[in-house]
C-alpha cells in the first residue's frame, strides 16, 4: 500500500509543477497505512484500477485487464501480466496457454474454470509482452493484494517466477520453488510454471502435472470441491 500511496503523491507533485508551483509541504515520509483505503468490493476495485495512471503502462494500454472468475473462489491463480491476445479479446488466459490452463484445472483438479479466480500481478499489458518492470509491478501490487483480501482464497497458485516473486518477495527461481508449499496465515501458496513456459518447454509438463496433483491433495485436505 505504501508504494501506491507514494505513487499517488508523486503524481500530485507533477500536477502541481505543471500549474507553476515550486514548493509544497507534501512529504512521502508521512505515510500511515490507515490513510489509504482501496474499495472493499471487486466491482469498485475494478473501477478504480480502470482509471489508474500510476505507471507508464497506462499510456499504451488498450484496456485494464482486471481479475475474473468466482468472487468467492477457494483457489486463486495469479499470472504475470495480460498479453496482446488477452487485451484484444478482453478475456484473461485465452489462446493456447489459456486452453492449457483450463485443461489443468478441469482435468486434474476436477473443477470448472468458472469455480476459480484468475488474475495477474500487472493489470495492463506491457508492450511487446515483456516482463513487467519493478515500478509497474509495485504500482499494481496493492490491487492484487486487495483482490486476495476480498476473495479470501484458501489456495493461491502462482504461475511463473514473476507472480511468485512479487507476492512473496522471494527471489528464488521458479525451478527452485515449484512444487513446494508456502503456508501463509490465511492461505497456502503453491508455485508452478506459467502455461506459456510449458508451451516453450513441453518437457516441464510432467512437473507441472505433479504440481497440480499436489494442489488436488491440498483441496482434499481443505475440503474444497
Amino acid at each position: 500500500m505504501k508504494n501506491l500511496h507514494n505513487a499517488l503523491l508523486l503524481k500530485q507533485l507533477y500536477q502541481l509543477k505543471q500549474l507553476g508551483y515550486r514548493y509544497t509541504d507534501i512529504s512521502l515520509s508521512t505515510y500511515q497505512s490507515s490513510e489509504l483505503h482501496l474499495p472493499s468490493t471487486l466491482e469498485e476495485l475494478k473501477k478504480q484500477a480502470q482509471s489508474c495512471h500510476l505507471c507508464q503502462l497506462s499510456k499504451s494500454r488498450e484496456s485494464v485487464m482486471f481479475g475474473e472468475g468466482n468472487p468467492n473462489a477457494d483457489i486463486l491463480f495469479i499470472g504475470e501480466a495480460p498479453n496482446s491476445t488477452e487485451e484484444s479479446g478482453r478475456v484473461l488466459f485465452v489462446g493456447r496457454a489459456g486452453e492449457m490452463l483450463t485443461n489443468m484445472i478441469e482435468k486434474v483438479l476436477l473443477i470448472s474454470r468458472s469455480d476459480v479466480y484468475l488474475t495477474n500481478v500487472v493489470k495492463c499489458r506491457p508492450q511487446n509482452n515483456r516482463i513487467p518492470t519493478p515500478t509497474e509491478a509495485h504500482s499494481c501490487l496493492p490491487y492484487l493484494k486487495k483482490e486476495i483480501e476480498v476473495i479470501k482464497p484458501k489456495i493461491i497458485v502462482t504461475l511463473g517466477e514473476t507472480a511468485y516473486h512479487y507476492l512473496t518477495g522471494d527471489d528464488l527461481t521458479i525451478t527452485q520453488v515449484r512444487g513446494t508449499i508456502n503456508k501463509q496465515e490465511s492461505y497456502t501458496i503453491v508455485p508452478t510454471y506459467h502455461p506459456n513456459y510449458l508451451l516453450r518447454n513441453p518437457s516441464a509438463k510432467k512437473e507441472s502435472f505433479a504440481d497440480m496433483k499436489l494442489i488436488k491433495h491440498l483441496m482434499e485436505e481443505l475440503c474444497i470441491s
